[in-house]
This record gives C-alpha cells, structure tokens and sequence, in this order.
C-alpha cells in the first residue's frame, strides 16, 4: 500500500501549489484597479491636451504639449476637428496625370552654376616656330628649283619634298618665299626671303 500513499503525497502537494497559485493570481487582479492613484496632474491647454508649463528664455512660460493617455471622449478637441476643411491641392487622385514641375522664382544665370566634375585639361602648348632663313634658291633650266636655307651656322640646299635637320619639309619653293612643314608638330609656316646671307 505504500503506492497509494506516494500517490497522495502528489497529489496534496499539487492541490497546495494550486491554492498557492490561485491565491497570487487573485492578488494581481483585485490590488491593481484598487491602488490608490497619486500622479501629479499636468496642466491642460485650452485644446484640451495636457501639457507642462516650462519656463524658457526671458522668463516667459511655456506650455509643451504631451499626449493624452485618458480614453475618454474630449468633446471640445472633436469640435475643432470638425470645423477643420480640406481644401487640397487640385489634383484628381484616381487619373494618372503627370506633375508638370512650376518654374524657378529666380532665374539662374549660366555664369552662376560652377563646372561639376574634374576640370577640364589645359589646352596643348603651341607649336614651336620654325626657325628657318630662307636666304635664295637655284633655278637652272631642266632641274627642279632650289632652296638654300640656314639654321645658325648650317646652310642646307634642299628641294620641294626633301627633309631638312631632319625635322623639316619642303612643301613648296616660290621666288619670294618658301613653305615648311615640322614634321614632329604637324606645322606649317611660310618663311620670307630675306637678303642677309648667313655669316
């Protein structure tokens, strides 16, 4: 028979922490509502709402507005929101139109708007001048003409299509003057005649 004996042991224990149980549950729900309330109450605007009174700058007072936490119907904010109108802004919102964008108040002047992105490079140097003198040139009859040219101290005798100090080209050789191109530049300049033989 020692059992039934365990048995009940359990089951006197259970019945105990049952009654236990029920008894902290009891307490829960009927001490809350009954406690005794002892919140300081706040000031109440002229809306309704509740609000503190802070003291700023210049020793005037303030109302900061809260948020109500009481359920009940406050009849004078529900006036105020019945005499609000919705006038909205025109656009019907059940047609799929396009929002034409209103036009600038001021004007922007293109000088005004700055460059976005890196600047631009510099533009390439210029070529540098050819620095031939052309000083006379050979015409005999079945030969083709002649030009003498001088660089310093070098005289070169060159004709149409030849390369001088190997830089230079000899485009055209005419009686008062003679086209070069700097072939390393893409350069062309027409060099005068010039009566000073090189000394």
């Amino acid at each position: 028979m020692q059992i039934g004996s365990d048995n009940r042991k359990k089951v006197m224990w259970a019945a105990g922490l049952g009654g236990v149980a029920l008894l902290l549950i009891a307490y829960q729900l009927f001490s809350s509502p009954g406690a005794p309330v002892t919140a300081a109450q706040p000031a109440t605007t002229a809306a309704g709402t509740k609000g503190r009174t802070r003291i700023g700058r210049g020793g005037k007072e303030h109302v900061v507005k809260e948020e109500r936490l009481d359920p009940t119907l406050d009849l004078r904010m529900l006036a105020e929101t019945e005499q609000t109108k919705y006038t909205g802004s025109g656009r019907n919102i059940f047609v799929a139109q396009v929002e034409i964008p209103k036009p600038l108040a001021s004007a922007i002047k293109p000088e005004d708007l700055t460059p976005v992105g890196p600047p631009a490079p510099p533009p390439p140097p210029p070529p540098p001048p050819i620095n031939l003198k052309f000083f006379g040139f050979a015409n005999k009859p079945g030969e083709p003409r002649k030009a003498f040219l001088s660089q310093g101290d070098d005289v070169f005798i060159a004709v149409e299509g030849d390369i001088v100090d190997r830089r230079y080209k000899v485009i055209h050789i005419g009686p008062t003057s003679v086209e070069v191109e700097d072939v390393l530049y893409n350069n062309r300049q027409s060099i005068p005649l010039t009566q000073n033989a090189p000394g």
